[in-house]
């Protein structure tokens, strides 16, 4: 019998769950994935999509993502699990094309497909759910999760509630749109679009005359080399802009990469608060950089359109910010550009923008309203996460509140990386049966992050004195 079709014992109608999910994100479809075959686990997942769609906007042709196949949604905790990407290929008969392609690195539409047949075989997810509200029910010792069950328009068709023991939050993230280009991304008139809608509006995008692309990181690369791709030579007049000092390769140099592990998170996870707030935006480069593949790729084709005389109509200019947007012309966007290092400013007017200004952390405040009294917070106002990446409330609330993706603050860049999904995933299940059922590795990285607490240096006349100061690394 495979883990799909295990069976389960019977569950009274008004029996509360043991986890209710909210969010059917990579993060949540690991975590419901590796909660499958835990029997005495009964868990349900909610999200107000129809299905599963990973950033159909960016599922640019030829483009991958930036993690081997191996960080799928269980094999760093299970590889033995039944929704590996491994086994995925198996049931769809091109195990060995994958072999010989000897693809390490996989294309994004494909990670999507594997996780859609993840979500179209793994019972216990509700799509179509609109979670409103989590509270806290003293009386029942229980968390109270009210939803809205939406029809095929996305309209309320029925109202319900589940109690459950724990809750385990992955909302995701929303596209982050900077204050002067708001007002015209909310125009549903003017052509300026985030790089999540990208694909819905490309056809459209390459009918402007002028293409202005803002950001600097992976999504801006490859959104302007696809548009360079796709304009002809001499007549590409498309403009890239970026905050950042230059249009930088992402570090992704082995023991670079080690800042994506266990080790490195419980390290950040201990640092006092002010330095991980400090520590967080200096590691840009970790996760905002640019592939150094798609780097080459967009050096190749802007030298290829030089090979028979002239320059490609193509600006890349690093160092800006945006200032102020405007319309001009009723069809046209008028961006008001600064330099820093310079001290100059200028403007440039477009037919289109697309920005690929990255993504923001959901606020939970909302969803949680009803539990914000039993919410212990950090100094900057953000709810407070343990180790175990459990919202800290109040001692008399008995279940947890576990969160995924929204913990960058205290466990660091890896927080939204695919790589440690199965690992968290796994630490969140352990955590929840108070078992393991999923052994952790004792060490995962080369690099030891930090020192060990420092013995205290004898005292002269001590019997260690002849010692001399000591540190004595642990671990």
């Amino acid at each position: 019998m495979t883990a799909a079709s295990a069976s389960r014992p019977t569950r009274p109608a008004e029996a509360p769950r043991d986890l209710v999910g909210i969010g059917i994100g990579p993060f949540n479809l690991s975590l419901a994935a590796l909660a499958h075959p835990l029997t005495e686990l009964d868990t349900a997942f909610y999200d107000q999509r129809p299905a599963f769609h990973w950033h159909p906007g960016l599922l640019i042709d030829g483009a991958t993502l930036q993690v081997p196949f191996l960080a799928d949604l269980v094999t760093l905790a299970d590889p033995t699990s039944h929704w590996t990407f491994l086994n995925y290929l198996k049931t769809r008969e091109r195990l060995f094309p994958f072999y010989f392609a000897e693809q390490f690195h996989i294309q994004r539409a494909e990670y999507d497909a594997y996780c859609r047949w993840v979500s179209e075989n793994l019972p216990g997810l509700h799509f179509s759910h609109q979670v409103d509200a989590v509270r806290w029910n003293a009386e029942r010792a229980l968390f109270e999760v009210d939803y809205t069950q939406l029809d095929a328009d996305g309209e309320a068709e029925a109202l319900g509630r589940t109690y459950t023991k724990n809750v385990t939050l992955g909302i995701g993230t929303e596209p982050y749109v900077p204050e002067p280009l708001r007002p015209l991304a909310d125009a549903p008139t003017v052509p300026v679009v985030h790089s999540a809608d990208y694909l819905a509006h490309r056809e459209s995008l390459l009918t402007a005359e002028h293409i202005t692309v803002i950001g600097s990181g992976q999504s801006g690369a490859e959104i302007f080399l696809d548009l360079l791709r796709a304009r002809p030579a001499g007549r590409e007049r498309i403009h890239w802009l970026a905050r950042t000092e230059a249009f930088a390769p992402m570090e992704y140099s082995k023991l670079g990469l080690e800042h994506f592990t266990p080790d490195y998170t419980h390290y950040f996870h201990h640092l006092p608060e002010a330095e991980r707030d400090h520590l967080v935006p200096a590691q840009w480069q970790l996760h905002k950089g640019i592939d150094a593949d798609t780097i080459a790729a967009i050096h190749e084709e802007l030298y290829r359109r030089t090979l028979h005389g002239g320059w490609p109509d193509a600006t890349l200019t690093p160092g800006v910010s945006v200032r102020t947007a405007g319309r001009v012309a009723t069809t046209k966007v008028e961006l008001h550009l600064e330099h820093r290092r310079q001290g100059t400013r200028s403007r440039l007017t477009t037919d289109a923008v697309v920005l690929a200004t990255g993504y923001k952390e959901r606020p939970l405040d909302q969803l949680l309203t009803g539990l914000d009294p039993y919410l212990r917070r950090d100094s900057a106002g953000r709810p407070r996460v343990d180790e175990q990446f459990r919202l800290v409330l109040d001692p008399s609330v008995q279940g947890a509140v576990h969160v995924q993706n929204a913990e960058r603050h205290t466990h660091g860049v890896g927080a939204p990386d695919l790589g440690l999904a199965a690992w968290r995933s796994a630490t969140i299940l352990n955590t929840l049966t108070g078992k393991e059922p999923y052994p952790q590795p004792r060490r995962t990285a080369f690099t030891t992050f930090g020192l060990a607490h420092e013995s205290r240096a004898p005292r002269p006349g001590h019997p260690d004195g002849e010692r001399g100061h000591l540190i004595r690394l642990q671990g």
